[in-house]
């Protein structure tokens, strides 16, 4: 699924709204709002609770974090975080992200990189005439690296994909564990949206949904993102350990009019990014063959660990 890029920030367009809103209550000859339409499956919150107030209660007082932690993990992180451009027939029509998993050798001895991205970042219906580089920023100085695809999954179901970069520069993330993802651990994600350099935002683990076997089958975190974010990590503090995947982000649809003609666009919903979990990233390796990246980021596991804990784990 490909992203469409925001031009405003969801708060202010409302805040717009609201206000436009109220001016036609005032004004019966006012021009019309600006309307913002929520996207599919978008439920409004239920009304809170009325609670009678009691006696004084003292706040818990949260630890005070390690001075430095989320400076610290995004330096970690930063040389693991790559973006990719696709091109045809040498145009580039494509910007994204990506995230180094391991490296190797390939089957003539060469030094390569595995990238992990997504399904729909590499997907093109002109192969033959299809270029993907990786793209490594550090500090004012960009590599570039010839990759070529070597596993795909299947949109919806499974949107990643594995690029092989030979002489690939950069570090391996290290890949959490399924009992090492939470409700509300502090996160970081790390894209290059609109295909500039790498950025970073902030946020919690907002959502999880768990198959039977206790393996996280969906991850959703309110860390904003924008277009061309696919496939970039998303990572916890205070470890730096990869989380999931970013696959897309739900989109309001914003219209207003102008000169007498409506105008629409779609923009991020805050606190709607998805990601394929760390458990789909494991189920992914292992069923394209790669099962050795799994090993690397596990050693000492015995053998049946590092297979796919379930089927609804790769879905």
């Amino acid at each position: 699924m490909i992203r469409r890029p925001a031009f405003l920030a969801l708060p202010a367009i409302l805040a717009v709204a609201g206000a436009s809103t109220l001016l036609a209550q005032r004004d019966a000859n006012a021009s019309p709002p600006v309307t913002v339409a929520a996207g599919d499956n978008v439920q409004a919150a239920a009304s809170a609770a009325v609670v009678e107030a009691g006696g004084p209660v003292q706040a818990p007082v949260a630890p005070a974090a390690q001075p430095g932690t989320r400076s610290r993990v995004i330096k970690d992180v930063l040389p693991s975080s790559v973006r990719i451009n696709l091109a045809v027939s040498g145009k580039v029509i494509r910007a994204a992200s990506g995230v180094i998993l391991g490296f190797g050798k390939s089957t003539d001895g060469q030094r390569v990189g595995y990238v992990m991205t997504n399904t729909h970042v590499v997907e093109t219906d002109q192969p033959d005439q299809t270029r993907i580089d990786v793209l490594v920023d550090r500090k004012g100085r960009t590599s570039t690296f010839r990759a070529k695809v070597l596993a795909v999954g299947e949109v919806p179901d499974m949107d990643l994909a594995l690029l092989e970069v030979p002489d690939l520069e950069g570090r391996a993330v290290q890949l959490a564990s399924d009992g090492e993802i939470d409700l509300g651990d502090d996160v970081l994600a790390v894209g290059a949206p609109f295909g500039r350099g790498i950025s970073i935002s902030s946020g919690i683990v907002s959502q999880l949904e768990w198959d039977d076997a206790g393996a996280a089958r969906a991850f959703k975190t309110d860390a904003p993102i924008g277009y061309g974010a696919s496939g970039g990590g998303i990572f916890r503090v205070p470890d730096g350990k990869l989380l999931a995947v970013i696959e897309g982000y739900r989109t309001a649809k914003v219209s207003f009019p102008m000169a007498e003609r409506n105008y629409s666009f779609d923009v991020p919903m805050p606190g709607e990014t998805f990601a394929a979990p760390a458990a789909k990233v494991r189920s992914f390796l292992m069923e394209k063959g790669v099962a050795h990246l799994v090993a690397a980021q596990f050693p000492g596991e015995a053998p049946e660990k590092l297979q796919p804990a379930t089927q609804t784990a790769a879905r």
